[in-house]
């Protein structure tokens, strides 16, 4: 739907016509909707609440988004109230509904305020809509607005830690930019902003050394499992060196000895290994 002023004129004025309801008139909506799904009562009930959908709408104005993508967010939630208010429990429609047309129209804003999804949980989804709120207000009278010891007062007033203040006031101070945007050095050339930014992989001598380094403990390693006697090899190939290793247990069924006996020869089995690698390579830093 378009946000033109006109647009958003015509639902606030169809909103404005819509008539009040007394309590024992919505109450009979309800029921007749519930009990009939009667569409008629439905349309009534939901046109008389629209002003409420507006006026919740309205306060989430200040994050970018279409006015009136908010108000049929709104809407959305209005009509999940209506499926699910329960009209004996003698609780007026409008104060049922606040909670849901609230909900969904923050669902939206933390869908499409940020390419970026977050504020997943329900702590997450307070710091959002609270933290500029909060700053303010415990900035108030002061030049504190910028300093990061107001972290500690926000977090401990949300119920979330520092981190989490400090990560959500970063991504509020500025609009997404792409990672293909470009940036003008001072000699006049250009490159995109993801080319400055750091790599977390190895280096390429970190990467030739690790191979290298694991190249040669694997040819010690083979060396030093000559010294093992047949089944004490099987046992190690089996228990260690496989990708799933085996049970104690399902390997002394397969070689028909109780499991005790398999954790016996294969500390022995390990203890060999180790003494033959040593005497091969007295600098022990080699295995670290």
């Amino acid at each position: 739907m378009s946000d033109s002023p006109d647009s958003r004129r015509h639902i606030v004025r169809a909103a404005m016509k819509a008539p009040y309801l007394e309590r024992e008139e919505e109450r009979e909506l309800a029921v007749r909707w519930k009990q009939a799904e009667d569409q008629e009562a439905l349309h009534k009930l939901t046109s008389a609440h629209m002003r409420l959908v507006i006026s919740i709408a309205a306060r989430f104005r200040n994050f970018g988004l279409s006015m009136t993508d908010l108000i049929q967010e709104g809407h959305v939630g209005l009509l999940q109230a209506a499926a699910r208010f329960e009209p004996e429990r003698e609780v007026r429609f409008s104060t049922y509904a606040t909670w849901w047309i609230r909900a969904s129209i923050q669902d939206y804003v933390l869908r499409n305020w940020s390419i970026v999804r977050g504020g997943t949980s329900s702590a997450q989804k307070s710091l959002f809509f609270n933290l500029r709120r909060l700053r303010a207000r415990l900035s108030k009278g002061s030049d504190r607005m910028d300093d990061p010891s107001l972290y500690s007062e926000i977090a401990l007033a949300i119920g979330v830690s520092q981190k989490d203040v400090a990560l959500m006031d970063s991504r509020l101070s500025g609009p997404d930019t792409s990672l293909n945007a470009p940036i003008i050095d001072s000699d006049g050339s250009s490159a995109d902003r993801q080319d400055f930014i750091a790599s977390t992989d190895p280096l390429p001598d970190e990467v030739v050394g690790d191979e290298i380094d694991r190249e040669r403990r694997s040819e010690w390693l083979n060396k030093a499992l000559l010294v093992l006697n047949k089944r004490e090899l099987r046992i190690i190939r089996e228990r260690r060196l496989a990708e799933d290793g085996v049970t104690l247990e399902a390997l002394g069924i397969k070689l028909g000895i109780s499991k005790e006996r398999v954790r016996q020869i294969e500390s022995r089995a390990i203890e060999k290994l180790r003494s033959a690698l040593i005497e091969s390579h007295q600098d022990r830093s080699a295995f670290v």
